[in-house]
């Protein structure tokens, strides 16, 4: 199974509102364990970058200046992730991201059916703790130590770590291909649902009345019991 981990850094939180991408970062899968492959770009936003951005990823007009349009790369970027499964972090964020670019230069949008959370993987299987990225890597050992400001390929390959841990860890690469792990499936399910027969020996039924010897002796029991309850 091939899939792609993923991560944006932007201009600001809204699209609508004229914020736009400048930085894609995607890590590839297979069978969750990470192939070596990526796909990396900047973009200019022709835009000026606010501060408050600025300070989080460290992009600033004069880096993203001579960068190349997000157009210029879109056809790159879609041959790249081809129709797999793309996991993000916060995930509407990022999708609403890459679909307002896809849509602006002439592409369709990437169906949210496509779309895996983290942050909701992690919610379900840790309620009521932390599930930024840096708690999660903090959670699970993986190394941020390198990680000074967000940057959407370094971010990708952090979350990439993290969501193999979500889904049970490394171990899951040893598992069986697709089609054995069906067929097993399929024969538990056979032996639990199967109905069972059980063939018993013939026992004639016992007999439960006392004989007449074990009532005399019964009576001579009786015999010598002072002043039994039932005389008084």
């Amino acid at each position: 199974m091939r899939e792609i981990v993923f991560d944006t850094e932007t201009t600001g939180l809204d699209p609508r509102t004229g914020d736009r991408m400048v930085e894609i970062g995607c890590i590839e899968l297979v069978n969750r364990i990470s192939t070596g492959r990526n796909f990396h770009a900047y973009f200019n936003p022709q835009r000026s970058m606010p501060f408050e951005a600025e300070r989080v990823h460290g992009l600033g007009d004069a880096f993203l200046a001579d960068k190349p349009l997000f157009g210029d790369k879109v056809q790159e970027l879609l041959d790249f992730i081809e129709d797999s499964p793309l996991v993000a972090h916060n995930a509407q964020f990022d999708f609403g991201f890459l679909n307002f670019e896809l849509v602006a230069c002439g592409h369709p949008e990437v169906s949210t059916d496509r779309m895996v959370d983290t942050l909701v993987l992690a919610r379900r299987r840790h309620p009521g703790a932390k599930h930024t990225l840096d708690a999660l890597c903090s959670r699970y050992g993986v190394d941020r130590s390198h990680r000074v400001l967000h940057g959407a390929l370094l971010d990708a390959e952090l979350l990439a770590q993290v969501y193999v841990e979500l889904c049970g860890g490394r171990q899951i690469g040893l598992e069986l291909g697709a089609s054995a792990t069906a067929v097993a499936a399929d024969l538990v399910a056979q032996e639990n649902t199967a109905p069972v027969t059980v063939r018993r020996e013939f026992r004639p039924p016992r007999p439960h009345c006392a004989s007449a010897e074990e009532l005399a002796r019964h009576a001579e029991f009786l015999e010598t019991i002072e002043s039994p309850l039932w005389h008084r």
